[in-house]
């Protein structure tokens, strides 16, 4: 039984774009489709498809390398907020990943969604994760 589904979400890509396999399959749900979403509209996935179908749904994601060096797009995921140590901040404080370069996904009242976009809209939330 996993404790931490984000946790193991996150070490799952981590793990599939370090062994350069092209496609990762994870157990899905509403939190990972969301964070998938975001992963996606943010370049930082080539592609991604939801099994509803079968039982247990899935999610498979398709990695992106760069094409000339064959590096992963993602080069770090860090988890944040865990279930023993949750991390709230407000909208002033929000954190900025590699000096704007990476993102940080945020659970907000709105939703999940980066924290460029956290900031724009003013809301503050618990800090998920951080990606570069």
């Amino acid at each position: 039984m996993v404790t931490d589904p984000i946790a193991d979400y996150l070490t799952r890509i981590r793990n599939a774009s370090l062994a350069k396999h092209r496609v990762v399959e994870i157990p899905a749900s509403k939190i990972k489709k969301e964070i998938t979403k975001i992963l996606f509209d943010k370049g930082y996935i080539l592609n991604y498809k939801f099994e509803e179908d079968i039982f247990p749904q899935t999610i498979k994601i398709a990695l992106k390398y760069h094409p000339l060096t064959k590096e992963p797009t993602i080069t770090t995921l860090k988890r944040v907020s865990t279930p023993g140590l949750r991390k709230y901040v407000g909208a002033a404080e929000m954190p900025r990943v590699l000096n704007g370069l990476g993102i940080a996904i945020v659970s907000t009242s709105k939703g999940l969604m980066t924290d460029k976009e956290a900031k724009s809209l003013n809301v503050g939330g618990e800090v998920i994760c951080y990606i570069s």
